[in-house]
Formats: structure tokens, C-alpha cells, sequence
């Protein structure tokens, strides 16, 4: 699944909203059970993983120029899930990629 963000920052920008950010990234797993690792393997690249209930999720935050590109590795027992994914996604990024 992917779930492009438009945005008007500068790349430095987003990168040190989404180092400082990262952590509430299982506030938004429903029953906040969730275990989040991030890192970084390059500094327009943040690779995930979130483990809750029994499975394990694996994506990658892409920083472009004017947008932000979340992928998600979504595995095919929570395709159910997605659009309820994709709308937290969505609804998250937005807000942490509006300007201030």
C-alpha cells in the first residue's frame, strides 16, 4: 500500500518532524499494544516495523521534495484493515506535515 502526503517543507524539515515524532507512532495502533522500531537507513528513507496482536508490519517513509510517501508492506491476513490504515495514515501525516 502506498500513501503519498503532499507538503510544502523543506526536507530537512520533515526529517526532524519524523525523528521527533516517530514515537507516537503506536499511539495510533488501536489498543495501544503496539512496538514500533524505526530507523534510517539513508536521510530521505525511514524504515519501520510494528508489531501488535500477533503480526508484524514492515514500511518506509519516503521524503521527496513536495510529498511524503509512506509503503506499507501490509500482509494479506489484515487486508481487510487497509482502508482503515490508510485513513490513519492519511489523517496523521496531514497533520504532521501541515505548516505551523
Amino acid at each position: 500500500m502506498r500513501v503519498p502526503i503532499q507538503h510544502s517543507l523543506s526536507k530537512e524539515e520533515v526529517r526532524h518532524r519524523l525523528r521527533t515524532r516517530s514515537p507516537e507512532i503506536k499511539d495510533a495502533v488501536p489498543g495501544g499494544m503496539a512496538d514500533v522500531t524505526t530507523a534510517w537507513p539513508n536521510e530521505d528513507c525511514m524504515t519501520l516495523n510494528v508489531r501488535a496482536l500477533g503480526q508484524s508490519v514492515d514500511g518506509r517513509v519516503l521524503i521527496e521534495e513536495r510529498q511524503v510517501v509512506f509503503e506499507v508492506d501490509l500482509p494479506l491476513a489484515l487486508s481487510f484493515v487497509e482502508p482503515l490504515i490508510r485513513g490513519a495514515i492519511e489523517s496523521k501525516g496531514q497533520k504532521l506535515l501541515a505548516p505551523k
